[in-house]
């Protein structure tokens, strides 16, 4: 009896395995990204809708506790993968832009900030409102996770590292 749950259990795996494999390489998953560039912090341009590697895009604020809470994760998460993805943390068109920056000079987090002072990107994503709210873009474009509150970094890390092997 106990091997039979065992490979019941074993299938199950496999076929979750195969599922989520199928939703963040060949699915549209949760739509195709909107066609918005960002510049990062050393110069370079991602395409958001054609990235060239996995990219997650973090909507957040001054003015958000669970936004400023989940940065210093988002800061490991980055480190711990470096290059394997690239992390756009983007404030939201309402937030002070001397308190941002004041902000992002006494955190220099390792990852690129962004200031949407116009709201054209959060509008872009479907007029986001609410912070934290992220989207993790597959290298194809496509949206593979969206999430309005903190980040799930466990199952985010494992989609970067799925979508994008160590060199």
């Amino acid at each position: 009896m106990q091997n039979i749950g065992s490979k019941i259990f074993g299938v199950f795996v496999v076929a979750l395995l195969g599922t989520l494999l199928y939703l963040t390489v060949f699915s549209d998953g949760l739509g195709q990204a909107p066609d918005v560039t960002v510049t990062t912090a050393s110069g370079e341009t991602i395409q958001l809708s054609k990235p060239m590697k996995p990219v997650l895009v973090n909507f957040w604020a001054t003015s958000c506790p669970s936004c400023i809470k989940e940065m210093p994760y988002l800061a490991k998460m980055k480190q711990s993968l470096g290059d394997r993805f690239e992390l756009v943390a983007v404030s939201m068109e309402y937030d002070p832009v001397k308190q941002v920056e004041k902000f992002i000079k006494a955190n220099p987090f390792p990852f690129t900030f962004v200031m949407d002072t116009d709201g054209k990107i959060a509008k872009a994503f479907g007029d986001i409102q609410l912070t934290p709210t992220s989207f993790l873009i597959a290298p194809n474009g496509k949206i593979v996770y969206r999430q309005i509150g903190e980040v799930k970094f466990a199952l985010v890390t494992e989609r970067i590292k799925k979508m994008s092997p160590p060199l």
